[in-house]
């Protein structure tokens, strides 16, 4: 395993990190979760693999993916060894001052920990004023209750303006962008991404084999996930036949390379800077063939010959507007 530093901070993190949407009690969120006996499983064998970067949130599988994680990590492993991270929106007051701090004290009660090394805003709150959630971060910073803070989709305007009333106020800054970034998705590369770039923010990708789509020659999977997955039918169908292009290449690299596709895929992306990759998977061997990934080198020529075929395509994971009370499933295929 490789290891990089978070942002501008002094946190150690692995350059893959497990994404722990697989895990919860199933049809709480998702039909395809991994249940508290196989969660264990597949978390003791990421950290025989060195990875010690474990990414949740408040509102999977109704609290279940913290809980199931929390226990997992306290069986296997010692507190300071391992950065875990979780997220904050999907509740009530989304990120309201009280919102913030009722909704870290229940995430750090189901993980069983009394701090999180980062703390993330899962999407943008447009009823709440960027001050009074910047600073609700700083104070739970301030309170060690957090060790560092990030974002996660939004658009770059947004980002930068809350980056701005933190420097501003002097306090807690992001140091970490969980966004939608893969061969598949390229659209923050227009803004988002070099304002972190910029400002030296880690970037943390979430869905970096596109749901599956950059792991196979063809667009649909026989896995329940493939079969049961609205929001990644939501977030990928209406574009396959453009895309269906850039997984051909994708799997042409493949066959040269002698590597399987997700590997191709992950290459890429620390190719493109990013410092961990968010991968969520339910068997043991996708983190196998992930840490594998990282002794591959594409070449220029190769990254020019993925990024090729892309097309423009509708913002995924940024939001206009928030959603309805509840709601926890974005771009979900009705």
């Amino acid at each position: 395993m490789e290891y990089t530093k978070l942002g501008n901070t002094a946190i150690t993190i692995s350059k893959l990190c497990v994404g722990c949407m697989s895990f919860g009690q199933a049809g709480t969120m998702h039909d395809w979760t991994l249940d508290e006996g196989d969660t264990e499983k597949i978390v003791h064998h990421a950290l025989d693999l060195g990875i010690n970067f474990f990414d949740t949130a408040n509102g999977y599988s109704a609290g279940t993916s913290e809980s199931y994680l929390g226990k997992a990590l306290k069986k296997n492993v010692a507190r300071q060894d391992v950065v875990i991270a979780s997220k904050v929106y999907f509740n009530p007051g989304r990120l309201s001052a009280p919102a913030i701090h009722r909704e870290l004290d229940g995430t750090l009660r189901r993980l069983g920990t009394d701090y999180l090394d980062l703390y993330i805003i899962h999407r943008f709150d447009y009823d709440t004023p960027i001050e009074e959630t910047m600073e609700a971060l700083n104070d739970v910073v301030r309170a060690g209750k957090v060790r560092a803070i990030g974002a996660s989709a939004m658009y770059g305007y947004q980002f930068y303006n809350m980056q701005m009333v933190a420097r501003n106020h002097h306090w807690a800054s992001f140091q970490a962008m969980e966004n939608h970034y893969n061969l598949l998705y390229r659209e923050d590369e227009r803004e988002l991404i070099p304002i972190c770039q910029q400002m030296g923010v880690s970037l943390i990708p979430y869905s970096p084999l596109a749901a599956g789509h950059l792991t196979r020659p063809e667009w649909r999977g026989k896995t329940l996930r493939s079969r049961t997955d609205r929001v990644a039918m939501g977030k990928y169908d209406d574009m396959e036949t453009q895309d269906m292009e850039i997984v051909r290449r994708v799997h042409e690299l493949s066959l040269r390379y002698q590597r399987k596709m997700s590997q191709i895929a992950l290459a890429w992306l620390w190719a493109k800077g990013v410092a961990a990759p968010i991968v969520g998977a339910t068997k043991m061997g996708h983190f196998d063939d992930a840490a594998k990934a990282l002794d591959i080198h594409l070449t220029p020529e190769d990254i020019a010959y993925l990024e090729a075929g892309y097309r423009p395509h509708r913002i995924v994971g940024a939001i206009n507007h928030n959603p309805p009370e509840g709601v926890v499933l974005l771009d979900e295929k009705k």
